[in-house]
């Protein structure tokens, strides 16, 4: 369910009305919360010039997108946390890499729910009126842009894009598998064993004299968001006088 919030206070406000955290963006008290009156609904959006809509887990759980979080979010036996971190990646790269090859595996069997593509729909409508929609999402699943989305600020990074551990570079890809060492892997049962897929085999830095171990291009628990996609959340929510969340 999407709660509609208008700014009455006027744009250049809007920033400062939520808590940016590492993991989270909180609303607070300074917003008016709408009724569910579609008439009202109609008229603030009619009057907006820069909207923001913020999103998370629930749009994308109608196109059925697992979570890993609260009871039975397991993979094999592990939670997201157990091996969502950087000490769980460097101490077992081939088994955080079998994970976020499952999800992977499983982004891309999914397609857009109908949220996914309204959202779309705005922006380009909006576009045409000379006005703004920013997206910011924590998802990190790319169905935003699957349906038709444009400059998705992804506040937890992308799940198709990997990360040189050495120098850095980002690099998108959708390969399936994203290696072949990761080929038939990954499967969540939890029998199942380890891969123990050496590092010369796992994602690896496409730069030329670099080809260090890769790493998913996600924001992991412990780690800060990046520098210049805050400072990007910041500037729309700067502009904003209505947020969508």
């Amino acid at each position: 369910m999407i709660v509609v919030r208008n700014l009455r206070t006027g744009a250049g406000q809007c920033s400062r009305a939520f808590k940016i955290s590492r993991n989270i963006i909180m609303a607070e008290s300074s917003f008016h919360t709408t009724s569910c009156n579609k008439a009202e609904f109609r008229d603030l959006l009619q009057k907006a010039k820069n909207v923001v809509v913020l999103t998370g887990a629930g749009a994308s759980a109608e196109s059925g997108i697992p979570t890993f979080r609260g009871s039975g979010g397991l993979w094999r036996t592990f939670r997201a946390q157990d091996l969502a971190t950087l000490e769980a990646f460097r101490r077992n790269p081939s088994l955080v890499w079998e994970f976020y090859s499952y999800r992977r595996e499983v982004v891309l069997t999914k397609q857009p729910n109908k949220a996914h593509y309204a959202i779309a729909e705005l922006q380009k409508k909006f576009g045409e009126q000379g006005r703004n929609v920013a997206v910011i999402t924590q998802n990190i699943d790319g169905l935003h842009q699957a349906a038709g989305t444009e400059e998705v600020i992804e506040l937890h990074g992308a799940l198709f894009k990997t990360r040189c551990t050495v120098c850095g570079h980002v690099t998108e890809n959708r390969n399936s598998p994203i290696v072949p060492a990761l080929a038939g892997k990954g499967a969540p049962d939890p029998d199942a064993q380890d891969a123990k897929i050496p590092k010369k085999d796992l994602p690896r830095c496409v730069q030329p004299n670099c080809g260090q171990l890769a790493r998913p291009h996600v924001v992991w628990f412990g780690e800060n968001l990046d520098y210049n996609v805050l400072k990007a959340t910041n500037n729309a929510l700067e502009k904003c006088d209505m947020c969508l969340l």
